[in-house]
């Protein structure tokens, strides 16, 4: 077996089981492998400190990515 057909390919996808709102931090966090929390306290962060442009993002990935 060669190293191209032992790698998983993992996918941005909105999370159906750890979701808040749409579910964009859990399939963020779940494709980072860190916590959701965490990016969930960034976001709000990117949010607050970038006058909006978190929550903008939040908005055009819920639109984008499909639900897992």
């Amino acid at each position: 077996m060669d190293e191209y057909t032992a790698t998983k390919v993992r996918k941005l996808r909105r999370s159906r089981s750890d979701r808040m709102v749409a579910g964009v931090c859990g399939g963020v966090a779940r494709l980072l492998g860190m916590d959701a929390a965490l990016v969930r306290i960034l976001l709000v962060g990117a949010t607050l400190l970038g006058f909006g442009t978190g929550a903008v993002i939040y908005l055009a990935c819920w639109l984008i990515m499909p639900e897992e």
